[in-house]
Parts: C-alpha cells; sequence; structure tokens
C-alpha cells in the first residue's frame, strides 16, 4: 500500500473514532451508557414500530450488549417488549419511555441536526453519497477476504 493511502485510511479512522467519541460523551452527559444511548437512538430514529431485529441490524452491536440495554431499560420501567410476529418482537415505549427518549435521544438527534443545518444543501449530498461510495467498496472488499 502507498504511503499517500495509508494516510488517507489513517485519517478516515481517525475521524470516525473522533465521532465515536463524541456520542460517547454525550451518553456520559446523558447520564446513560453507550448501549443505552444506541438502543435508545434506534427506538427513535425507527419510530413507535421499532422490532428488536431493527435494533441488532442498525446498531451493528452484539445481541448480548443489547439485551442487557433492553433488561435495564424494562426493569427501569421505560420500555417493554411485546410479540409481533412469529418469533418477532417489537419494542414499545412506555409512557414514562417517551419522556426519557425525548431527554436522551432526542437530544443527540437534534445535535445531529444542527451540526448538518451549519451544512449547504450540495455539501450534505456530497457527504451523502461518498460515504455511500466508500461504504458500498468497503462492504465489496470485505466479502472478498
Amino acid at each position: 500500500m502507498n504511503q499517500k493511502r495509508w494516510n488517507e485510511i489513517h485519517r478516515i479512522n481517525y475521524l470516525i473514532s473522533e465521532m465515536e467519541s463524541y456520542y460517547h460523551h454525550a451518553s456520559l452527559k446523558l447520564g446513560i451508557s453507550d448501549s443505552v444511548s444506541l438502543v435508545l437512538y434506534t427506538i427513535y430514529d425507527t419510530g413507535e414500530d421499532c422490532l428488536l431485529s431493527d435494533i441488532y441490524k442498525k446498531t451493528g452491536i452484539s445481541r448480548q450488549t443489547i439485551h442487557s440495554a433492553i433488561r435495564a431499560l424494562e426493569a427501569s420501567g421505560m420500555l417493554y417488549l411485546e410479540q409481533h410476529t412469529g418469533r418477532t418482537k417489537k419494542v414499545v415505549l412506555t409512557d414514562q419511555g417517551k419522556d426519557y427518549i425525548q431527554k436522551t435521544a432526542a437530544k443527540i438527534y437534534a445535535a445531529e441536526v444542527q451540526a448538518l443545518d451549519t451544512w449547504t444543501d450540495d455539501e450534505v449530498d456530497t457527504y451523502l453519497r461518498l460515504l455511500e461510495k466508500y461504504a458500498d467498496g468497503f462492504r465489496q472488499q470485505v466479502e472478498l477476504l
């Protein structure tokens, strides 16, 4: 690999890690663990009809970690699991959970929106197009491993 590509990959990885650290810092400021933050964020992003499988797919973290976060949220009365179809389970927020999600995940979401609001529409479109292209190219290369 040439030095230029190595430097570019190093920069990409650094920026990805830096972004992850901002989400971690946001979770700390909101008084929640990273796993609970990801679960709540995914529910908020997906909407009222969030399936447990959506959380597995969208977070990319282990099922065991998701289950631990779900159990903690269930124990504190924020949500419960309901049978959906077959073996599929739906995550249902309680009224307390709906309030809590507004104090946590909705604030993170709003911060993301405010960050994007500093960009032009063309900058957002370019970023999304390039990020999708990179993700697709990387996915293809991972399949070849």
